[in-house]
């Protein structure tokens, strides 16, 4: 039951065991040698190391063992969706207006997020800000552009339980950088994918499919 050091008279291969010899039952063992130098961090151990200090909320690990950033990256608040969703609207759609604001319909100018690749157009799906003008309505409104978020769209587009969902129109709603609805009342339905992704849509919405 003791624990004793190798007899034999050569140096062990590592400071940190206790080796087994012939005529003994000790299994290896590692044994923590406090003058050993530290191992070095990854820069980004070195990172969530620093950050941690302050409070700091370590990512979780997915399932590939890589720490997944949920949030960060991607179009608009999509970064955060479950699943792919199908891109139905692209630069130069012109959707319904479906908040209180007085605007009619949105023109869509740019998505946000979108990195881009030569000769293809920037498309946005449900969930998605986007930035676009009005071209029909309070002429307030008119001829300035403003963030909006896509809350339907008529291209079908696949759930993970395997059903596909499309709406009767295409529609957005009019808000600011933080998310915030410019309106305060929501006509028709608003897609679940985009009440989970904004909070504030979704407290204004008066049904979720």
């Amino acid at each position: 039951g003791e624990e004793t050091k190798c007899p034999t008279s050569s140096p062990c291969p590592s400071k940190r065991e206790i080796c087994q010899s012939p005529g003994t039952n000790l299994a290896w063992k590692s044994q923590p040698n406090p003058a050993a130098p530290p191992l070095p961090q990854s820069p980004k151990e070195q990172f969530w190391g620093e950050n941690e200090k302050h409070g700091a909320a370590r990512p979780e690990k997915g399932r590939g063992g890589e720490e997944e950033e949920i949030g960060t990256r991607g179009r608009g608040g999509s970064s955060g969706a479950k699943f792919r969703i199908s891109l139905g609207l692209p630069v130069g759609a012109v959707i319904n207006c479906a908040d209180n604001t007085g605007a009619k319909n949105l023109y869509i100018i740019s998505v946000k997020g979108i990195k881009g690749r030569l000769n293809r157009l920037p498309a946005a799906g449900v969930g998605d800000m986007v930035m676009a003008t009005v071209k029909k309505g309070k002429p307030e409104l008119r001829k300035k552009v403003h963030p909006a978020v896509v809350i339907r769209q008529r291209k079908s587009y696949r759930r993970k339980d395997g059903v596909f969902l499309y709406f009767e129109d295409n529609a957005g709603v009019i808000v600011n950088n933080k998310g915030e609805m410019k309106g305060s009342a929501i006509t028709g339905p608003v897609a679940k994918e985009c009440a989970d992704l904004w909070p504030r849509i979704a407290s204004n919405a008066g049904s979720i499919a």
